[in-house]
């Protein structure tokens, strides 16, 4: 090869961690997932969001090799999941949505069996500090709490410096000081360059960590986006709140809001209301929360 061509091989950009075309899945009649698109760029986080039963898990699956895809072409760090050999394996980590049978063992003792799995493991006691169970090592794994538990989850999900990981709802059970480390963990996953497909209900959670998320429902994926850019601009148009004269509650998207809460002050000042402003007066953007529901709302 030329000095031109490697050097033009070196600045082409890395294949994305996933690369999903087409992919349905279906049962019977009953269609679960129907034609979705999908890419993960290494060192990336992605949120699939949507509601219970909407195909997540099953998109998941289909992408970790354990569930067979109806349609479609799924390449998954480079391979096709389902017919990947075991060094595939060892490059992906999964945390699955319930905990297994956890046996008589330790947290210390299971993360050191399951490391030895992979040819390049973090250390144990390493691993024990990012997932918070460094007082817990020693005590047996079915007697710790339900978030402990699912710390233990993540731990052996990452044990094996994974290039994927895939989380399914992994905080369920974390109280707010344990997710927030969680969180901080993750960012410094994807500053390894770990691609991440992150599924959960909470939408804080997918806002903080997410570089892009994706909406799940009917089968397809009906929006993609930045957290802050999810539903386009419109859904963004702020809102403004009062309560009237009559005691009334009254709300209203403008993109002037400024020239409305003008308006509405001059009103209030000339009808002597307190302060010359509306009751409870208050300007906001929608969240992701609100622009979510309307979403999924809408393919209802």
């Amino acid at each position: 090869m030329s000095s031109s061509a490697s050097a033009s091989a070196s600045r082409a950009p890395a294949a994305p961690a996933v690369r999903v075309r087409g992919l349905a899945k279906h049962y019977g009649s009953r269609e679960i997932l129907s034609g979705i698109d999908l890419d993960i760029a290494r060192g990336e986080t992605y949120a699939l969001l949507g509601p219970n039963g909407a195909g997540k898990s099953t998109c998941i699956e289909i992408l970790e090799g354990v569930r067979r895809p109806s349609g479609g072409e799924v390449r998954v760090l480079g391979d096709e999941p389902l017919g990947a050999d075991r060094s595939w394996r060892a490059r992906v980590g999964i945390v699955a949505q319930s905990t297994g049978d956890l046996g008589p063992f330790t947290p210390r003792e299971l993360i050191a069996h399951f490391g030895a799995l992979y040819p390049r493991p973090r250390g144990v006691d390493e691993v024990l500090r990012l997932v918070g169970l460094t007082e817990h090592a020693d005590r047996r794994a079915s007697k710790l709490s339900g978030g402990q538990q699912r710390r233990l989850d993540v731990a052996l999900g990452i044990v094996g410096r994974p290039e994927m990981l895939f989380l399914d709802e992994p905080t369920t059970g974390f109280d707010p000081e344990a997710r927030a480390q969680f969180w901080a963990m993750l960012e410094g996953l994807t500053g390894e360059g770990t691609a991440i497909l992150l599924t959960t209900h909470y939408l804080d959670e997918a806002a903080r960590l997410a570089d892009r998320v994706g909406v799940l429902t009917g089968g397809r994926i009906v929006a993609e986006a930045p957290p802050g850019a999810l539903g386009g601009e419109e859904a963004r148009v702020p809102v403004v709140r009062w309560r009237d004269g009559a005691g009334e509650l009254r709300e209203e998207r403008t993109r002037e809001p400024g020239r409305l809460v003008g308006q509405l002050c001059a009103a209030a000042a000339a009808a002597g209301a307190p302060g010359g402003e509306p009751a409870e007066l208050e300007v906001r953007r929608p969240s992701l929360e609100e622009i979510y529901l309307e979403l999924i709302g809408a393919t209802a």
